[in-house]
Formats: structure tokens, C-alpha cells, sequence
């Protein structure tokens, strides 16, 4: 299976010559890498050629990788049915250049690119409706990347006296605790437990 898949990958490769920058055959998949310039030709070729035939666009997600120059990778997931087989195609950017948008080529293409969007900040160019779909539309941010806090920005609340939602910057409950084990609260894993007495009788 992984010979064929290779096989398939170097095909695809050379007949997008420049399209296609990686070929590898990882977990049972095929995954080709691409750059930002070149990643709609590459699709239109998976999706339009009789030896590939993908026509069906699974998913479009993203990897943060901070420490990184371009540090996000934006994977594309298609599907095959008439082959029976599965192509990961991969490429990278930074905060500020834009992805061209393959809504164009995939109608599923224009939800999973606002997904990208609203979570990792990943901007698609000639994108139709580029907007917030999963958090709301004064959200701040983009909280799947790993410099998102963890408490967010803002907290969102119902106001009993305005009558309205309201947003207020994060405020946390308490400060970190420091625990007094020796309390008879906190300190019950040194002491005796009710039925311990057992485990030292069949010991003896």
C-alpha cells in the first residue's frame, strides 16, 4: 500500500512540477507539501485528474508552531471515493500573508477556512465571507494559538441591571492557593484511612 501511495506521489509530483515541494507516505496517508503560491493548482489537479479523482474536501485545520518563522501550518484533508484513498496537503505561513482560498475549488472550503480563521488567525484571501463562526463577533483573539492566555481576554456575562450581555476584561476567582497539609482538611492523605487496617491484616 505505502509503494502505491509513493508511486502516486511522485506521479502527482512530476506532473506539477514546482506545485509540489514534499512527498511522503506517513501513517498510512499521503502527504504532499506545497507552497502558498502554488497550493490552488496543486488542488485543482487532485481534484481534476482521473489517477486522483479528490474530489471531496474533508477538513482544512492549522498547527501553531511559535518558535517557528512562518508559524503556521495549514492542512487540507481530501478524499477520493472513487479510489478509495486519502491526500494530506501541507503548507506554511506566517500571521500576516494571506492563504489563497480554495473555497473557489470546494464549496466546504468557505466554513472550514472561517474556522482556520476564528481560531488560529490565518487570513484567506478572496475568501466570500470571511468571518467569526464559532466564537462571538466581539471576541478578542484567536484562542487556538499558544500564546492565547488561558483565561482569555474577556469574560462574557449576563448583567442583571443593564438587562444585557456585557464584556469585562478576565478577572480571576483567587490567587493561587498554597496548601497546608497538616490541616485536617488537607492533610487526610497522611492520615490513616478507614479500612487501611485491612490491608495490614493480610499482610500479617
Amino acid at each position: 500500500m505505502s509503494e502505491a501511495l509513493k508511486e502516486l506521489g511522485d506521479q502527482i509530483a512530476a506532473a506539477q512540477s514546482g506545485a509540489v515541494t514534499g512527498v511522503e507516505v506517513k501513517l498510512g496517508e499521503l502527504m504532499l507539501t506545497t507552497t502558498r503560491e502554488q497550493v490552488l493548482r496543486l488542488l485543482t489537479y487532485l481534484r481534476d485528474d482521473q489517477n486522483c479523482h479528490f474530489k471531496q474536501l474533508v477538513d482544512i485545520t492549522a498547527v501553531d508552531l511559535p518558535d517557528e518563522a512562518e508559524r503556521f501550518v495549514i492542512v487540507y484533508n481530501l478524499l477520493s471515493l472513487r479510489h478509495n484513498q486519502r491526500i494530506r496537503v501541507k503548507l506554511t505561513t506566517d500571521e500576516e500573508t494571506p492563504v489563497p482560498s480554495a473555497s473557489g475549488l470546494f464549496n466546504a472550503a468557505n466554513w472550514f477556512e472561517r474556522e482556520v480563521w476564528d481560531l488560529y488567525g490565518v487570513f484567506f484571501s478572496d475568501h466570500p465571507d470571511l468571518r467569526r463562526i464559532l466564537t462571538d463577533y466581539g471576541f478578542e483573539g484567536h484562542p487556538l494559538r499558544k500564546d492565547f492566555p488561558l483565561t482569555g481576554y474577556v469574560e462574557v456575562r449576563y448583567d442583571e441591571a443593564q438587562k444585557r450581555v456585557v464584556y469585562e476584561p478576565v478577572k480571576l476567582t483567587q490567587e493561587f492557593r498554597t496548601f497546608d497539609f497538616m490541616s485536617p482538611w488537607e492533610g487526610m492523605l497522611q492520615q490513616p484511612l478507614p479500612g487501611d487496617e485491612k490491608a495490614t491484616k493480610d499482610k500479617a
